[in-house]
């Protein structure tokens, strides 16, 4: 085999082994096998935990009768301006749950809240208020939940989350998606339960099942973490200067070839 052949070859074959599947790239390749199926993830069923802080307001046809029950607003001051303070938007208290999953409620007192989601947190606390208020309305809203992405991603980082709606693509989304170089079929989430053990599950991007994982709807402090293929595992043990040493080299090959004509 002549010269210019073999080296042909070798570039083919270079080529050839380069390639990645379009199973291996591309994100639910096979969605179409789980059309018309029930989707059983639940992101509504978002435990409530340790260190939590909570939003929660109460409200009725009687509006005087639900005051007792709701903590004051709290104004934050935008400076002074000729001697007068400038105050700002007023917002809501939070909750904070304490270690042994409780909190303090107006008038109620101590209140354990941990274990449960929003919804049956919001129905335990209108059968209580129920004795005090007529028909009382309760809402409950997780306000410090926030989610850390790490690994193989365009923009790692902790991303706080407004409407506790937080699926693992719109996650890897917020952090500039995956990177070319991580792994797609083996995403680990990280969970810490109400009682501090943790949990965790490997999902794979490229099955369109994932929906049905109960780790696909993220929770609050979960960790997503992406993990680098092979290549670029093997790269970062290379000499980070090598790229330098080998032009050097290149340039010195080539006065020697100058040198010796």
């Amino acid at each position: 085999m002549s010269k210019p052949k073999f080296i042909f070859s070798l570039f083919l074959l270079a080529l050839l082994s380069s390639c990645v599947s379009r199973e291996e790239m591309v994100y639910f390749h096979n969605l179409e096998q789980f059309e018309g199926m029930e989707n059983v993830s639940n992101f509504d069923n978002l435990e409530i935990k340790p260190n939590d802080q909570l939003i929660i307001t109460v409200s009725a046809k009687e509006a005087e009768a639900a005051v007792p029950f709701n903590l004051p607003f709290v104004g934050r001051s935008l400076g002074s301006q000729n001697g007068l303070q400038v105050g700002g938007t007023p917002s809501f208290q939070n909750y904070l749950v304490n270690a042994e999953g409780e909190i303090q409620f107006p008038v109620l007192g101590t209140i354990r809240v941990a274990g449960m989601n929003r919804k049956e947190l919001s129905q335990h606390f209108e059968n209580l208020i129920s004795d005090y208020v007529k028909d009382p309305i309760v809402n409950v809203k997780i306000s410090n939940f926030q989610v850390t992405v790490l690994g193989e991603v365009r923009q790692p980082g902790t991303f706080p989350i407004q409407d506790e709606y937080l699926s693992l693509p719109k996650a890897l989304g917020l952090a500039g998606d995956l990177t070319v170089y991580g792994k797609r079929k083996n995403i680990l989430i990280v969970r810490e339960t109400e009682n501090g053990e943790k949990r965790h599950a490997y999902l794979d991007l490229t099955d369109a099942n994932i929906v049905n994982s109960p780790f696909y709807y993220l929770q609050q402090n979960d960790i997503v973490y992406v993990e680098p293929n092979g290549p670029q595992i093997q790269s970062s043990s290379y000499n980070r200067n090598a790229s330098v040493y080998i032009s050097i080299a290149s340039v010195l090959v080539s006065v020697a070839i100058l040198l010796t004509r």
